[in-house]
């Protein structure tokens, strides 16, 4: 078609070089796409927006977080057990053979079990963190805060249950390899008390930890899918 004087070139004619988008009835929302289009692509604006549609905490991956938690304790303090090395925890020998090694060695029996203990806490709490943030995808600290959640609320729970219905239906400390405080609730002294913080201050800081390592992992495959 002839583009000579007072003959409007085409709408797509590429001899316009603007294509004259300007003119009266001009797409405006193409025209925005057009140029928001390569930016709207960047990892961090599509994880953005990802994160507000599929963030905050779930408690489904806490709850299994927490079970491989509670799964993981049981295992490290058995093998800890059979080392030898977690005299100080409950369920490692009867009450008896308990009271003659806490006569015989009584400070290096509690640093010993303090020491495992905490070790196994934040070992296995870390393990329930990262199970929950590498299901949830986002927001790991929130689920490994999640995880720990689940574990006061079951104990109380349970605690509960067993003072109604009967030590036998308190699970928890039916497991004789589950970490326990060796303080019993009729002689909690101001040692127990910073025992019980301790512990509940390791393994919630194991599960935010963990937590955060299991989103990371969902970052780098963000980062390899959009070539970045």
């Amino acid at each position: 078609m002839s583009t000579g004087y007072g003959v409007t070139p085409p709408q797509n004619d590429p001899r316009d070089p603007d294509r004259r988008d300007d003119r009266v009835g001009a797409d405006p929302a193409r025209d925005e796409r057009a140029a928001s289009g390569p930016v709207a692509r960047d990892r961090e604006s599509v994880v953005a927006r990802e994160k507000e549609e599929y963030g905050g905490i779930k408690l489904g991956s806490a709850f299994f977080g927490w079970l491989t938690a509670t799964g993981t304790a049981v295992i490290l303090t058995g093998l800890a057990a059979a080392a030898g090395a977690a005299f100080g925890l409950s369920g490692t020998t009867d009450a008896q053979e308990a009271v003659d090694q806490a006569t015989e060695n009584a400070e290096t029996i509690g640093i010993v079990g303090g020491i495992v203990l905490v070790v196994v806490l934040f070992v296995a709490y870390y393990c329930g963190g990262y199970v929950a943030g590498r299901m949830a995808r986002f927001d790991g600290a929130k689920q490994g805060v999640a995880v720990w959640l689940w574990a006061v609320v079951i104990a109380i729970v349970l605690a509960l249950l067993g003072l109604v219905a009967g030590s036998q239906y308190n699970v928890l400390s039916q497991l004789n390899t589950f970490p326990q405080i060796p303080v019993s609730a009729s002689d909690l002294t101001t040692g127990g008390v910073i025992a019980l913080v301790a512990a509940a201050v390791v393994s919630l800081v194991g599960a935010v930890l963990g937590g955060i390592a299991g989103m990371r992992f969902h970052r780098k495959v963000d980062r390899a899918g959009l070539d970045v």
